[in-house]
């Protein structure tokens, strides 16, 4: 299993390398920094344009690859360079990304719980009204648009604040900046933000992840082992949790590792929705804003994440399999 798990992640480390250098040349070929400055009146003349781009490493008339050798080397020394404000992409990324994990990392871990324990409870449940009902939910959730169901939210929230007369739910903003005080002084104001939005993802997130498992758990169900294990007096839990569930965890793991992979930039309508200013947001701003670096920086990241969701798979299936535990 080691020899295994170390061949996969030097295959990763290669491809975080391509992917980073790809995300690089392709938003350095593809956006145009230059656009900021047209139409302003009166114009800017053209050195003093160059001059703002070369200190920024955004010069379309600088050869792509010296660009890109240029922010290389910037990257292993841990500079992502600077967005076309001046500021520092490292900071901002890292500033957008607590931001971001706040929001999602508690709704997708629920998703995750919630989708696989409804869709493992509806396949034992099979064809009854418990399995009806949550088969159909899902099917609703999902048919319905990420931002209608956070619309949806923030309607009945303000229905119950003004049915019980004062502010019993807050979404809008990480916090009431009208408080004093730091993080720690009030969290109880930033888990009232936290409610909607929490309830938005998980839902989504929950639904296709019960389907999924729902599928692979009705495969399992059928499978002669675990007939075998019941039929040599295994208790029927026992022998749904031990056999059953932990093979149909298989494919649902793979699911659920790539989709929290991409968290930090996989909730855009819901940030801005409820006013956080997270990695999504930044990521259509810096695109709309043609911001090399910051883009790059984001797309890297997130490949990152990905790629190490991936080695994350690699370890829990060779954990609930013992098949791939070779070399």
């Amino acid at each position: 299993m080691g020899k295994y798990l170390i061949r996969r992640l030097v295959n990763y480390v290669v491809l975080v390398f391509i992917a980073t250098s790809m995300a690089y040349l392709l938003a350095a070929s593809s956006l145009n920094p230059r656009s900021h400055f047209q139409g302003r009146n009166p114009p800017v003349p053209v050195t003093t344009q160059d001059d703002i781009l070369n200190r920024y490493n955004l010069n379309d008339k600088t050869p792509v690859l010296d660009r890109y050798g240029h922010w290389l080397s910037g990257v292993v020394h841990g500079d992502l360079g600077r967005d076309y404000d001046g500021g520092y992409v490292g900071e901002n990324l890292s500033r957008r990304m607590w931001v971001s994990g706040q929001l999602l990392l508690i709704g997708t871990i629920l998703g995750g719980l919630v989708g696989v324990g409804a869709g493992a409870w509806a396949a034992v449940r099979h064809r009854k009204a418990t399995d009806v009902s949550l088969t159909q939910g899902a099917f609703f959730i999902l048919s319905c648009p990420t931002f209608v169901i956070a619309i949806l939210l923030q309607v009945g929230a303000t229905r119950l604040n003004n049915a019980v007369g004062h502010r019993l739910i807050s979404f809008s903003g990480q916090f009431d900046p009208a408080k004093p005080g730091g993080f720690f002084s009030h969290i109880g104001d930033r888990l009232d933000h936290l409610i909607l939005p929490t309830i938005t993802l998980m839902l989504v997130g929950a639904s296709y992840l019960m389907l999924y498992q729902r599928s692979a758990m009705l495969d399992v169900l059928g499978s002669d082992y675990v007939r075998t294990a019941r039929a040599k007096g295994l208790r029927r839990r026992t022998a749904l949790i031990k056999h059953a569930l932990r093979t149909a965890l298989i494919p649902s793991v793979t699911l659920f590792t790539y989709a929290f992979a991409t968290i930090f930039v996989g909730a855009t309508f819901t940030e801005y929705i409820f006013g956080w200013h997270g990695m999504g947001e930044w990521f259509v701003q810096t695109i709309q804003g043609s911001d090399t670096n910051a883009v790059a920086a984001i797309t890297a990241v997130v490949g990152v994440l990905i790629l190490f969701a991936s080695f994350l798979q690699d370890l829990v299936v060779a954990i609930l399999d013992p098949r791939v535990r070779v070399g």
